[in-house]
């Protein structure tokens, strides 16, 4: 399993830069830096765990009163072709559909930790189509693959970062980090029909993808309408207001199908618990690894072998200066966010450093948490090819974002 070798990864390459560093460069600190980071990162593993339990219970509520309403055959109709074709595993009108759905509309809208809850409740749907429950099944590693990908339409955190560090364009960057995620979501759907021998030549999912570029083209050509100021305005309000409106129609099916809604919202609420406390020991064994890995120094002398690297053969380099937040951005959303505004403030918000930053930022998600947090969710221990294929697509949409930046915001 790629993962297992990752996190076994993490500690070696940690543990001999940090050698290097006590013998060659005499870093007394190195060890002990190391150490507390274990107990640093450990600590917050269980606290993100514990901090779900109060969203998964409200998120879960909501899901059990929209299953009881009937949402799920009313998306069967919308979606079923497409559903059947990506997902061939997951029969009509199971209840995955309604989760699934919800959670990768979430990402569109920019919403990707509000919908950390449904994606984990559509991986406990597919469970119970699990032959093989400590294996992921072809299903789940499409979804959560998928995730990774951080899709985003509005991303409304990127705008918000540039507006703050005073960007005379926070917006400039929207069509590139939509051309990029696009990529990269198209990419990972790719990589995993190809292991999966799902025909993706079919009309009928080639008309979903053309359904949803053009509703892709519609938003741009909205966006290039507005200001910078009402972009970031209208972005948060559009997020928030369907979020919230979802709520509110699962409410009103629930009360025409005549259903229970405060019992079953406390029926569904009661599973919150049970699966944040599941996550604890995933969370805090990847944030761990990532935590040593980090502060032994590897990511910057990774970094910096490139820049040295591209600058010997005389090749434009300035997007190395950006590129702790690519390498970042798989491992921790905390850290590719912190080195975000960190490149923005040091380098400037309009520089091409600072915009690529906000690129990657909204290129790919946090591909190992996302792994370690769905599949730690129903207890998978044994990934398959979903590790391998989400890190292939982050990788082609982080590379695209290089030249795709290069286009936009000439150097």
């Amino acid at each position: 399993m790629v993962l297992n070798y990752i996190w076994i990864g993490f500690f070696l390459i940690a543990f001999v830069i940090a050698l290097v560093k006590l013998i060659l460069f005499n870093d007394l600190e190195i060890f002990s830096q190391l150490v507390t980071s274990t107990f640093d990162t450990a600590k917050v593993g269980f606290e993100l765990s514990i901090g779900l339990t109060g969203v998964m219970a409200m998120w879960l509520g909501i899901m059990k009163i929209g299953e009881k309403a009937g949402i799920v055959n009313i998306l069967t109709v919308l979606l079923g072709p497409f559903f059947k074709r990506l997902f061939p595993e997951i029969p009509p009108n199971h209840p995955a559909i309604a989760p699934i759905f919800m959670k990768l509309s979430a990402n569109l809208l920019g919403l990707d930790n509000a919908g950390t809850p449904l994606g984990i409740k559509a991986m406990k749907e597919m469970q119970t189509l699990n032959p093989t429950p400590d294996t992921a099944s072809n299903a789940q590693i499409m979804f959560a693959v998928l995730n990774t990908t951080g899709l985003t339409f509005i991303p409304i955190q990127v705008l918000l970062y540039r507006t703050q560090l005073n960007s005379a364009n926070p917006a400039d960057v929207f069509i590139p980090i939509i051309l990029s995620t696009s990529i990269t979501a198209l990419s990972a759907i790719i990589l995993v029909a190809l292991y999966q021998k799902i025909k993706l030549l079919d009309w009928v999912l080639l008309s979903y993808f053309g359904g949803i570029a053009f509703i892709l083209s519609l938003i741009i050509y909205y966006f290039l309408s507005l200001s910078q100021e009402e972009i970031s305005i209208v972005s948060s309000i559009v997020s928030n207001l369907l979020l919230f409106g979802i709520i509110i129609i699962f409410i009103i099916l629930g009360l025409i199908q005549k259903v229970r809604i405060y019992e079953t919202f406390i029926e569904g609420a009661k599973e919150g618990f049970e699966v944040a406390t599941q996550l604890i020991p995933y969370l805090v064994s990847i944030l761990v690894a990532v935590g040593v890995f980090r502060v032994s120094g590897a990511l910057d002398l990774i970094v910096n072998s490139f820049q040295w690297t591209f600058e010997y053969l005389g090749m434009n380099a300035e997007f190395t200066k950006a590129l702790p937040v690519a390498f970042m951005k798989p491992l921790s959303g905390s850290g590719a966010t912190s080195l975000v505004i960190e490149t923005m403030k040091e380098k400037g918000a309009d520089s091409f450093a600072g915009r690529l930053a906000s690129v990657f930022q909204g290129t790919t998600d946090t591909t190992l948490y996302i792994l370690a947090v769905y599949f730690g969710a129903v207890n998978i221990k044994k990934t398959r090819y979903a590790t391998t294929c989400a890190l292939l697509a982050s990788l082609i949409g982080l590379t695209s974002a290089i030249f795709i930046s290069y286009i936009f915001f000439e150097v």
